[in-house]
């Protein structure tokens, strides 16, 4: 496994957040475009991305915050829904 992909709602907290866990900041930037529509599946997609990484360099997190389209969510969803329950480090 490379790397676990998270939606965040605020870039800036969530890497700060994992900083204070012990994961060391790494690289950040901006993807958009065609082929990053094709993977995601959406149209227009334009998001910031940052990753952090254990001390060991043995575990990425690639965090994600789009700015288009605007993500969606529900927070009151049950634990037998689909999808990334958590996260235990």
């Amino acid at each position: 496994m490379d790397h676990v992909g998270v939606i965040v709602e605020d870039l800036d907290a969530a890497i700060a957040f994992f900083v204070r866990l012990g994961f060391e900041e790494g690289g950040r930037g901006t993807v958009e475009g065609r082929p990053v529509d094709r993977i995601v599946g959406l149209e227009g997609v334009r998001s910031e991305v940052a990753f952090v990484q254990t001390p060991d360099g043995h575990g990425r997190l690639e965090l994600i915050r789009f700015l288009s389209p605007p993500a969606e969510g529900r927070r009151d969803l049950p634990a037998n829904t689909f999808g990334l329950r958590h996260l235990a480090v």
